[in-house]
């Protein structure tokens, strides 16, 4: 997964500007207690972080793949 990837999803789940307060502000378990945009910077796979952030704030298994998009 891309970075651009992981931004598209969390502003699909949780909006443009709540995804970017969770992203600052959520502190990761298993990631170390990492914010999202800490791991991120660390180098830790989008995926990782984007199903971390999606377990801590239980995010249906169902959404977690994002909406579907049509390809162009």
């Amino acid at each position: 997964m891309r970075i651009s990837d992981f931004w598209r999803l969390m502003d699909d789940e949780f909006g443009p500007a709540y995804s970017r307060t969770l992203a600052s502000t959520l502190h990761l378990a298993e990631l170390k207690d990492r914010t999202p945009e800490d791991a991120l910077r660390a180098g830790i796979d989008p995926k990782t972080v984007w199903l971390s952030v999606c377990a801590m704030q239980e995010v249906p298994e169902h959404r977690r793949l994002g909406r579907d998009v049509k390809p162009r």
